[in-house]
Order: C-alpha cells, then sequence, then structure tokens
C-alpha cells in the first residue's frame, strides 16, 4: 500500500506525540496495588500440573507507517523518499511445538510474508519498523524463520512452572537450570532481551529500540540464522553463549555453509531488587569474522581509481568486535523503565544489522491501571545513534552503507529519534496500536529532514 494522506499526519502525529507524552508523565505519579507491568518471565516458583506434550500457537500482524514529505535538497541510492509514502508489512506465524523426552522439545515456525519498508528499509539506520525486513515483496511468500531443539536440563532449586506459549511448552523445571538451543532460530531471540522494549509486534517499533543499535547481530535478510546457544542460570545470575552463522556477503539472505564466517557472542545477566522492584542488567559482548571491507581501505582505493568508494572491493577476513549494556527496572507495579547503551568497532563495515557504530536508547513502558485500561500500554523511548570518524568519510565520499547513504554528507549529526505508542487491548488476542516517531538527521544528515513517522499496527495472536 502506498498512499500520500499527509493531512492525517499533519493534524494527528503532534497532537498523539504530546498526548502519549502527557500520560506518561501523569499516570507515572499514581501509584497504585492494581495491575502489574513486572517482569516478562514465564516461569514462576508455584508447581504446575503435568507437562505438555505438543503445542500450537499463532500469530498476525499487519503494521501500515506513513510519512508526510520533508525538507530534502539532494538524495542517494540508500536514501528515505523525500516526499510523502507509505508502505505496510503483514505476517502470518504458526508456532508448533512437540516434547520428545524429559526436558527436550522441538519446534517449527512456518511464516507467510508480504510487504516493505518505507523506501524498501533504506534512509534511517535506526529504521523505524522492526516488522520491516531488507526485502519486500508484493505478493505473499513462505519462508521458515525457526526450525529448532532445545533441552533443558535441571540444577536444583526451587520448582517453576513454565507458562504454555508461543515456541515454550507449559510444565515445569527447576529454577537452577542449563538450557541448550540448536538450530535456526534468531539471535535476539535469546540474546539482548528487555521486558519493556523488545517485540516489534507488541511495544516499541525502531530497530534501535528493540535492539540495542550497535549490535551487529549475525542474520539473513530476514534477521534469523543458523547456530546453537547455552544459557546457564543459577540463583540470580544467567550466562548465556552462542555461535552463529554470518551471511555469506554482508548483508545478504543467503547464509554461510560451513560457519567460516562466523558471530560469537556471551551475556551476562544479574537479576536485583531495588527498592522492593525486580530489575536486570545485562553486559553482551560479541565478535564477528568474515569477509568485511575497512572503511579507510574503501576510501584510499577510491582516491587511487577516481571512483565512489565502496567496501565491497576492499573485503578480507576480520574481526569486529563490540559490546552492549542492557537495563530494566521495575518503578511502579503499573511502570517500567529501561536503557541500552551499545559500542562497535567504527572501522569497518557493519555486517548485518545496520549502520550505526553507537547508540543509547531509554525510555517507560506504562500500564493503563490508572485510567482503568490495565492491559492498555503507553511507551515512550528516545535514541541517539552515531558512526564512526571512517565510516563518516566513507558516506562523504559518496559511499554506502547498508541502510544509508545519501551519496554525500557535507554535516554530519548524530541521528536522533523518539517514539511514543498506544497499544489498545481489544479483546484477549487482538491488539492495536498507534505509534508516532519524530527523527532528526537521517543517516546522520542535518541536511535532510526532520521526518514524521506514524504507524498502525494490529496484532492477533492465540
Amino acid at each position: 500500500m502506498r498512499y500520500n494522506p499527509a493531512h492525517i499526519v499533519r493534524t494527528f502525529a503532534p497532537l498523539y506525540a504530546m498526548a502519549s507524552l502527557l500520560v506518561i508523565s501523569t499516570a507515572a505519579c499514581a501509584q497504585t496495588d492494581s495491575g502489574g507491568i513486572g517482569q516478562a518471565g514465564t516461569a514462576n516458583d508455584s508447581a504446575g500440573d503435568t507437562d505438555e506434550t505438543w503445542s500450537l500457537h499463532g500469530q498476525t500482524t499487519f503494521t501500515d507507517q506513513y510519512h508526510p514529505a520533508f525538507t530534502s535538497p539532494y538524495r542517494g541510492a540508500n536514501s528515505l523518499d523525500p516526499g510523502s509514502r507509505g508502505d505496510e508489512t503483514f505476517d502470518l506465524t504458526v508456532f508448533a511445538g512437540v516434547r520428545l523426552w524429559k526436558g527436550g522439545e522441538a519446534y517449527v515456525n512456518p511464516e507467510v510474508d508480504q510487504g516493505f519498508g518505507l523506501s524498501d528499509t533504506y534512509g534511517i539506520a535506526a529504521f523505524p519498523s522492526g516488522e520491516a525486513y531488507k526485502i519486500g515483496d508484493t505478493h505473499p511468500y513462505v519462508k521458515l524463520p525457526r526450525l529448532f531443539f532445545r533441552q533443558t536440563f535441571d540444577l536444583g532449586g526451587a520448582t517453576q512452572k513454565i507458562d504454555p506459549d508461543a515456541n515454550q511448552l507449559g510444565g515445569e523445571r527447576t529454577a537452577d537450570n542449563v538450557i541448550v538451543t540448536i538450530g535456526k532460530i534468531s539471535v535476539t531471540d535469546i540474546f539482548d532481551n528487555n521486558t519493556y522494549a523488545h517485540d516489534p509486534r507488541a511495544d516499541f517499533l525502531n530497530w534501535a529500540v528493540i535492539d540495542a543499535g550497535a549490535f551487529d547481530y549475525a542474520a539473513d535478510s530476514w534477521a534469523y540464522t543458523y547456530g546453537a546457544a547455552t544459557e546457564w542460570t543459577q540463583s540470580w545470575w544467567t550466562l548465556r553463549t552462542g555461535i552463529f552463522d554470518l551471511s555469506k556477503v554482508p548483508n545478504m539472505p543467503h547464509l554461510e555453509t560451513n560457519f567460516r564466517q562466523f558471530e560469537l557472542v556471551s551475556e551476562a545477566e544479574e537479576r536485583h531488587t531495588l527498592f522492593g522492584r525486580d530489575g536486570k542488567m545485562k553486559l553482551l559482548a560479541f565478535l564477528n569474522r568474515g569477509d568485511m571491507g575497512d572503511y579507510n581501505d574503501a576510501i584510499a582505493l577510491a582516491e587511487l581509481t577516481h571512483t565512489t568508494p565502496s567496501t565491497a572491493l576492499v573485503r578480507r577476513y576480520n574481526s569486529r568486535p563490540g559490546v552492549s549494556l542492557n537495563f530494566e527496572q521495575e518503578i511502579l507495579d503499573n511502570l517500567g523503565a529501561f536503557a541500552r547503551a551499545s559500542l562497535s568497532d567504527g572501522s569497518k563495515e557493519a555486517y548485518e544489522f545496520t549502520d550505526i557504530d553507537r547508540s543509547f536508547s531509554a525510555g517507560l513502558s506504562l500500564k493503563g491501571v490508572s485510567w482503568s485500561r490495565p492491559d492498555d500500554t503507553v511507551g515512550f523511548a528516545g535514541e541517539v545513534a552515531g558512526i564512526s570518524n571512517a565510516a563518516r568519510d566513507y558516506l562523504a565520499d559518496g559511499g554506502f552503507g547498508i541502510l544509508v547513504g545519501d551519496g554525500r554528507l557535507p554535516h554530519y549529526g548524530l541521528e536522533n529519534v523518539l517514539e511514543s505508542y498506544y497499544s489498545v487491548k481489544i479483546t484477549s488476542w487482538f491488539t492495536a496500536t498507534f505509534d508516532y516517531q519524530f527523527v532528526a538527521n537521517p543517516a546522520y544528515n542535518p541536511e535532510r529532514g526532520p521526518v514524521s513517522l506514524l504507524a498502525l499496527r494490529f496484532h492477533g495472536e492465540f
């Protein structure tokens, strides 16, 4: 769907953004004992009934996103379209699981996708829709994003009930445990999770709000890969580590077949109580090993050949490390806060995710208890992204990244994002969400924008 209802955004978007801020600021001050916005855990210390032997769940999400025309003295191949534009995405997923033996489970998730990200998912490093992939299609198509095996080893402690959910069979496990996952998944299924900002089908939409912006996690063009991960939980802490397959070529749909190009990732999580409220802190480190281009090498070659720099011409086997810090904290029964900070090696091209070398995001998530809508959620977040000096020079000389590249970059500026959403629980299985984002300096370019983006999302699940 591509259309031009500019008057809707001009009249509604500013009012919605101000209303979201007002609701958060007023309701956050009203402490209440009813309703809850606690940890997104699905285990508790009460023993449950017999384990589920199989499960079948599903979801469907439709997202329509639009931006009006904005200032643009020029544009490049990877620029956001400066005219008013709207695009939609749709997906339908089946989550099927079966218990093979005690602790052993297998899952498969066939999915139907259709649609496009705005400007074919180009023009903003912190891209505004987590429901949009790097490959779009006008017609529905089938893919298999997940096919994996999970084994849980009980190590003792209190018995916890595991609630039935998508890709999670209901049953029991001990508080101390080891979980091994092998197969095709998304790296962010296991790493960089956050209760308040991680699910584009339920909370925020912006890529660098739902995930750490500089976490260049292994993925194909749809954000999935092959690999294995181990999670070891004891008392108040969890250690995670994994190895995952990189794409054959950076930001491409085909994965490496022999793990010659790979990612190592580890994460340490601590769980705490602050003033009687639950919280978590996670420290993540990753290392990508593969054929990647150095920005300075690309610039040097372009100067010798009098051409436009391209990292594709100077790729060689190399490493790209990075780190991120992920924080979440319950403040009131119905209010939670989150923050992420991330940093990666900016001397080389981003391999899989997006053109961000450093990022910071923070925000609030509020349940609608104080206005008698306990299942509704309001969220507000801000995010700031930047790139290295080498990446700036590369873009200034006309180079192109994964998502950005205006053909020039006369002046550099941090890319700034504000996002707010209101999610309305219509039935027990269906929600509608209104989302507004404001992006200053899209693709780090102060000469283009700013851009306002309005989205409407419908989500159903069983």
